[in-house]
């Protein structure tokens, strides 16, 4: 297939763009050119709310779009294409309100979320677009998206913690829930979708929910160790230690279970991500979460 891929040099798009290429599409990437591309892409060099003509003449028979963050990015890229057989949206769990009933499920009203902010407000207005424009397309909810190529300070951190021999400070009784999934497993589902063109347009995606607890536990596996762990009470921000909000959320996978029922287990998928980062980390902007503890928590 000829695949436009929007994004493509930072964590999902990136991991996007080498899978498909890697498996014999011919792939575009749509960016600025700001960062280094990948060698087995084709650059289509603009900013996608001005993309200036930059598609004409081109068809492709899937756009997978990571980076719609709002309504104009829809609406602009939508402007600009000239012919495309399928489109794939990645969109958030965000958009769910921390206030429904979990599991959260595709048909759940959309709203606010209080953790989230504008980033989930303006998804919804990017889903709404799409919907509007392309019946047809393909909206993905991840949670938590984790593995090779991830810039965001959160697996990292405790891989950090991990090879200090650190302390690993959990808030509250380390119990909330979170869920992840695997970048690979998003492209193996991404394929799934554009080879059997399901009914359902809408799928949550993700493996079954961990504990905070587990996920420390893994994290450090993944490095060869076992943490030691201190409680914090309730009471203290949790961001400031902590790479996740004091918000644990679960999402209804069962959709994406009858497509893709085998995901990569957890702790092969932390394993890939850490021998990642031993080769990266200068990829990976890290926040001050140690200086907090050092601080706050050992003085």
């Amino acid at each position: 297939m000829k695949i436009l891929v929007t994004g493509g040099t930072v964590f999902v798009s990136k991991f996007i763009a080498e899978y498909f290429s890697a498996n014999g599409h011919e792939v575009y990437v749509l960016n600025r050119n700001t960062k280094p591309q990948l060698p087995s892409v084709k650059l289509i060099q603009c900013d996608r709310k001005a993309i200036d003509g930059r598609l004409k003449g081109l068809h492709f028979d899937a756009v997978i779009d990571v980076t719609a963050y709002t309504e104009e990015d829809i609406n602009s890229l939508l402007d600009n294409l000239e012919s495309f057989d399928n489109y794939v949206m990645i969109s958030s769990s965000a958009v769910y309100p921390e206030t429904l009933a979990l599991p959260f499920k595709e048909s759940d009203t959309r709203g606010a979320n209080k953790f989230w902010g504008d980033y989930g407000t303006n998804k919804i207005s990017a889903e709404n677009a799409l919907i509007r424009r392309v019946p047809t397309a393909y909206i993905i909810r991840p949670p938590y998206l984790y593995g090779e190529y991830n810039n965001v300070y959160r697996e990292a951190f405790v891989f950090d913690c991990a090879e200090r021999g650190a302390t690993f400070y959990l808030p509250k009784d380390g119990a909330m829930p979170l869920q992840f999934f695997h970048v690979g497993d998003l492209c193996r589902f991404i394929e799934i979708i554009l080879a059997h063109k399901p009914a359902r347009k809408i799928f949550n995606v993700g493996n079954p929910p961990v504990t905070v607890k587990e996920w420390v536990e893994q994290c450090y596996r993944a490095a060869g160790k076992a943490p030691q762990f201190k409680y914090v009470a309730a009471g203290t921000e949790q961001r400031n230690y902590f790479p996740f909000y004091d918000y644990g959320y679960v999402l209804d996978v069962t959709e994406q279970n009858k497509l893709l029922p085998e995901l990569l287990p957890i702790a092969e998928g932390l394993k890939r991500a850490y021998d990642w980062y031993k080769e990266n980390r200068d990829s990976v902007k890290a926040k001050d979460y140690l200086q907090y503890i050092q601080r706050h928590f050992e003085s």
